[in-house]
């Protein structure tokens, strides 16, 4: 009997790959696709996303969406709070497992595991301590396309936001860059590959600039989506729209 997971996707590339790779697993079958959603803007946490091309993503993928609305700026207390209420329901429809596309972050996968106890739940990590470089080759190589729509400002600048990964992106990558941006230095929308029906059909809108202020108390609301805790309110960032064609 196949144990049920739900699938943690932030829309990037790493959730793309380690979705890809899950779905091969015959062990396991994926309920559904979880995603927090900043609750004032309907955008993906942290990378920005309008939420009708997260679903439409879903729908080309041929999953079911579930989405978690957080407040602009929470506290700890309340972005477990909704990720608790979310995973007992799911409980309730069996599934027991929770996979991420995290790759060598040994304190987030904590995070998440410990967590993940608490309520009975195991966390799943096809990528995990694979190179990044091999993982980016693979994920190219196998079709995917990606769009970079959010850097930290304290990697890169302005000209990587609206970019196409490629081997011409990985090669302007300064050395301190992670080529997965592993420690939150960009983030991504997948837009086309193996695990897609269609494309998804979208237009680059502007370039915006939001830097957030840090708050009283550090959360990890956004490690739910496939994000370092490094990589929160410290710096601006710079976000590409992506807008629904």
């Amino acid at each position: 009997m196949k144990k049920k997971a739900l699938f943690n996707w932030s829309s990037g590339k790493d959730s793309a790959l380690a979705l890809y790779k899950i779905l091969k697993n015959p062990e396991f079958e994926i309920s559904c696709l979880l995603t927090s959603v900043n609750q004032q803007y309907q955008r993906i946490s942290m990378h920005g996303v309008r939420i009708e091309l997260l679903v439409q993503q879903a729908e080309s993928i041929g999953l079911p969406l579930e989405i978690m609305q957080i407040p602009e700026m929470p506290t700890m207390e309340v972005y477990e709070n909704v990720m608790r209420n979310t995973l007992d329901k799911l409980k309730g429809q069996g599934v027991t497992h929770s996979v991420f596309g995290d790759i060598f972050l040994e304190d987030l996968r904590k995070y998440r595991e410990d967590k993940l106890a608490e309520i009975g739940f195991e966390g799943i990590f096809p990528l995990w301590k694979t190179p990044t470089q091999d993982l980016i080759q693979e994920f190219i190589g196998l079709g995917f396309k990606t769009i970079v729509v959010c850097v930290n400002e304290r990697f890169l600048d302005k000209s990587f936001v609206g970019r196409i990964i490629d081997q011409d992106f990985i090669n302007d990558l300064p050395e301190n860059v992670d080529v997965c941006g592993e420690n939150g230095e960009f983030h991504t929308f997948t837009f086309d590959g193996p695990i897609f029906s269609k494309p998804i059909d979208f237009e680059i809108g502007e370039v915006v600039y939001r830097k957030y202020e840090k708050p009283k108390e550090q959360d990890s609301s956004d490690n739910a989506c496939d994000t370092s805790a490094t990589d929160a309110f410290d710096f601006g960032f710079w976000y590409c729209d992506l807008v629904q064609k």
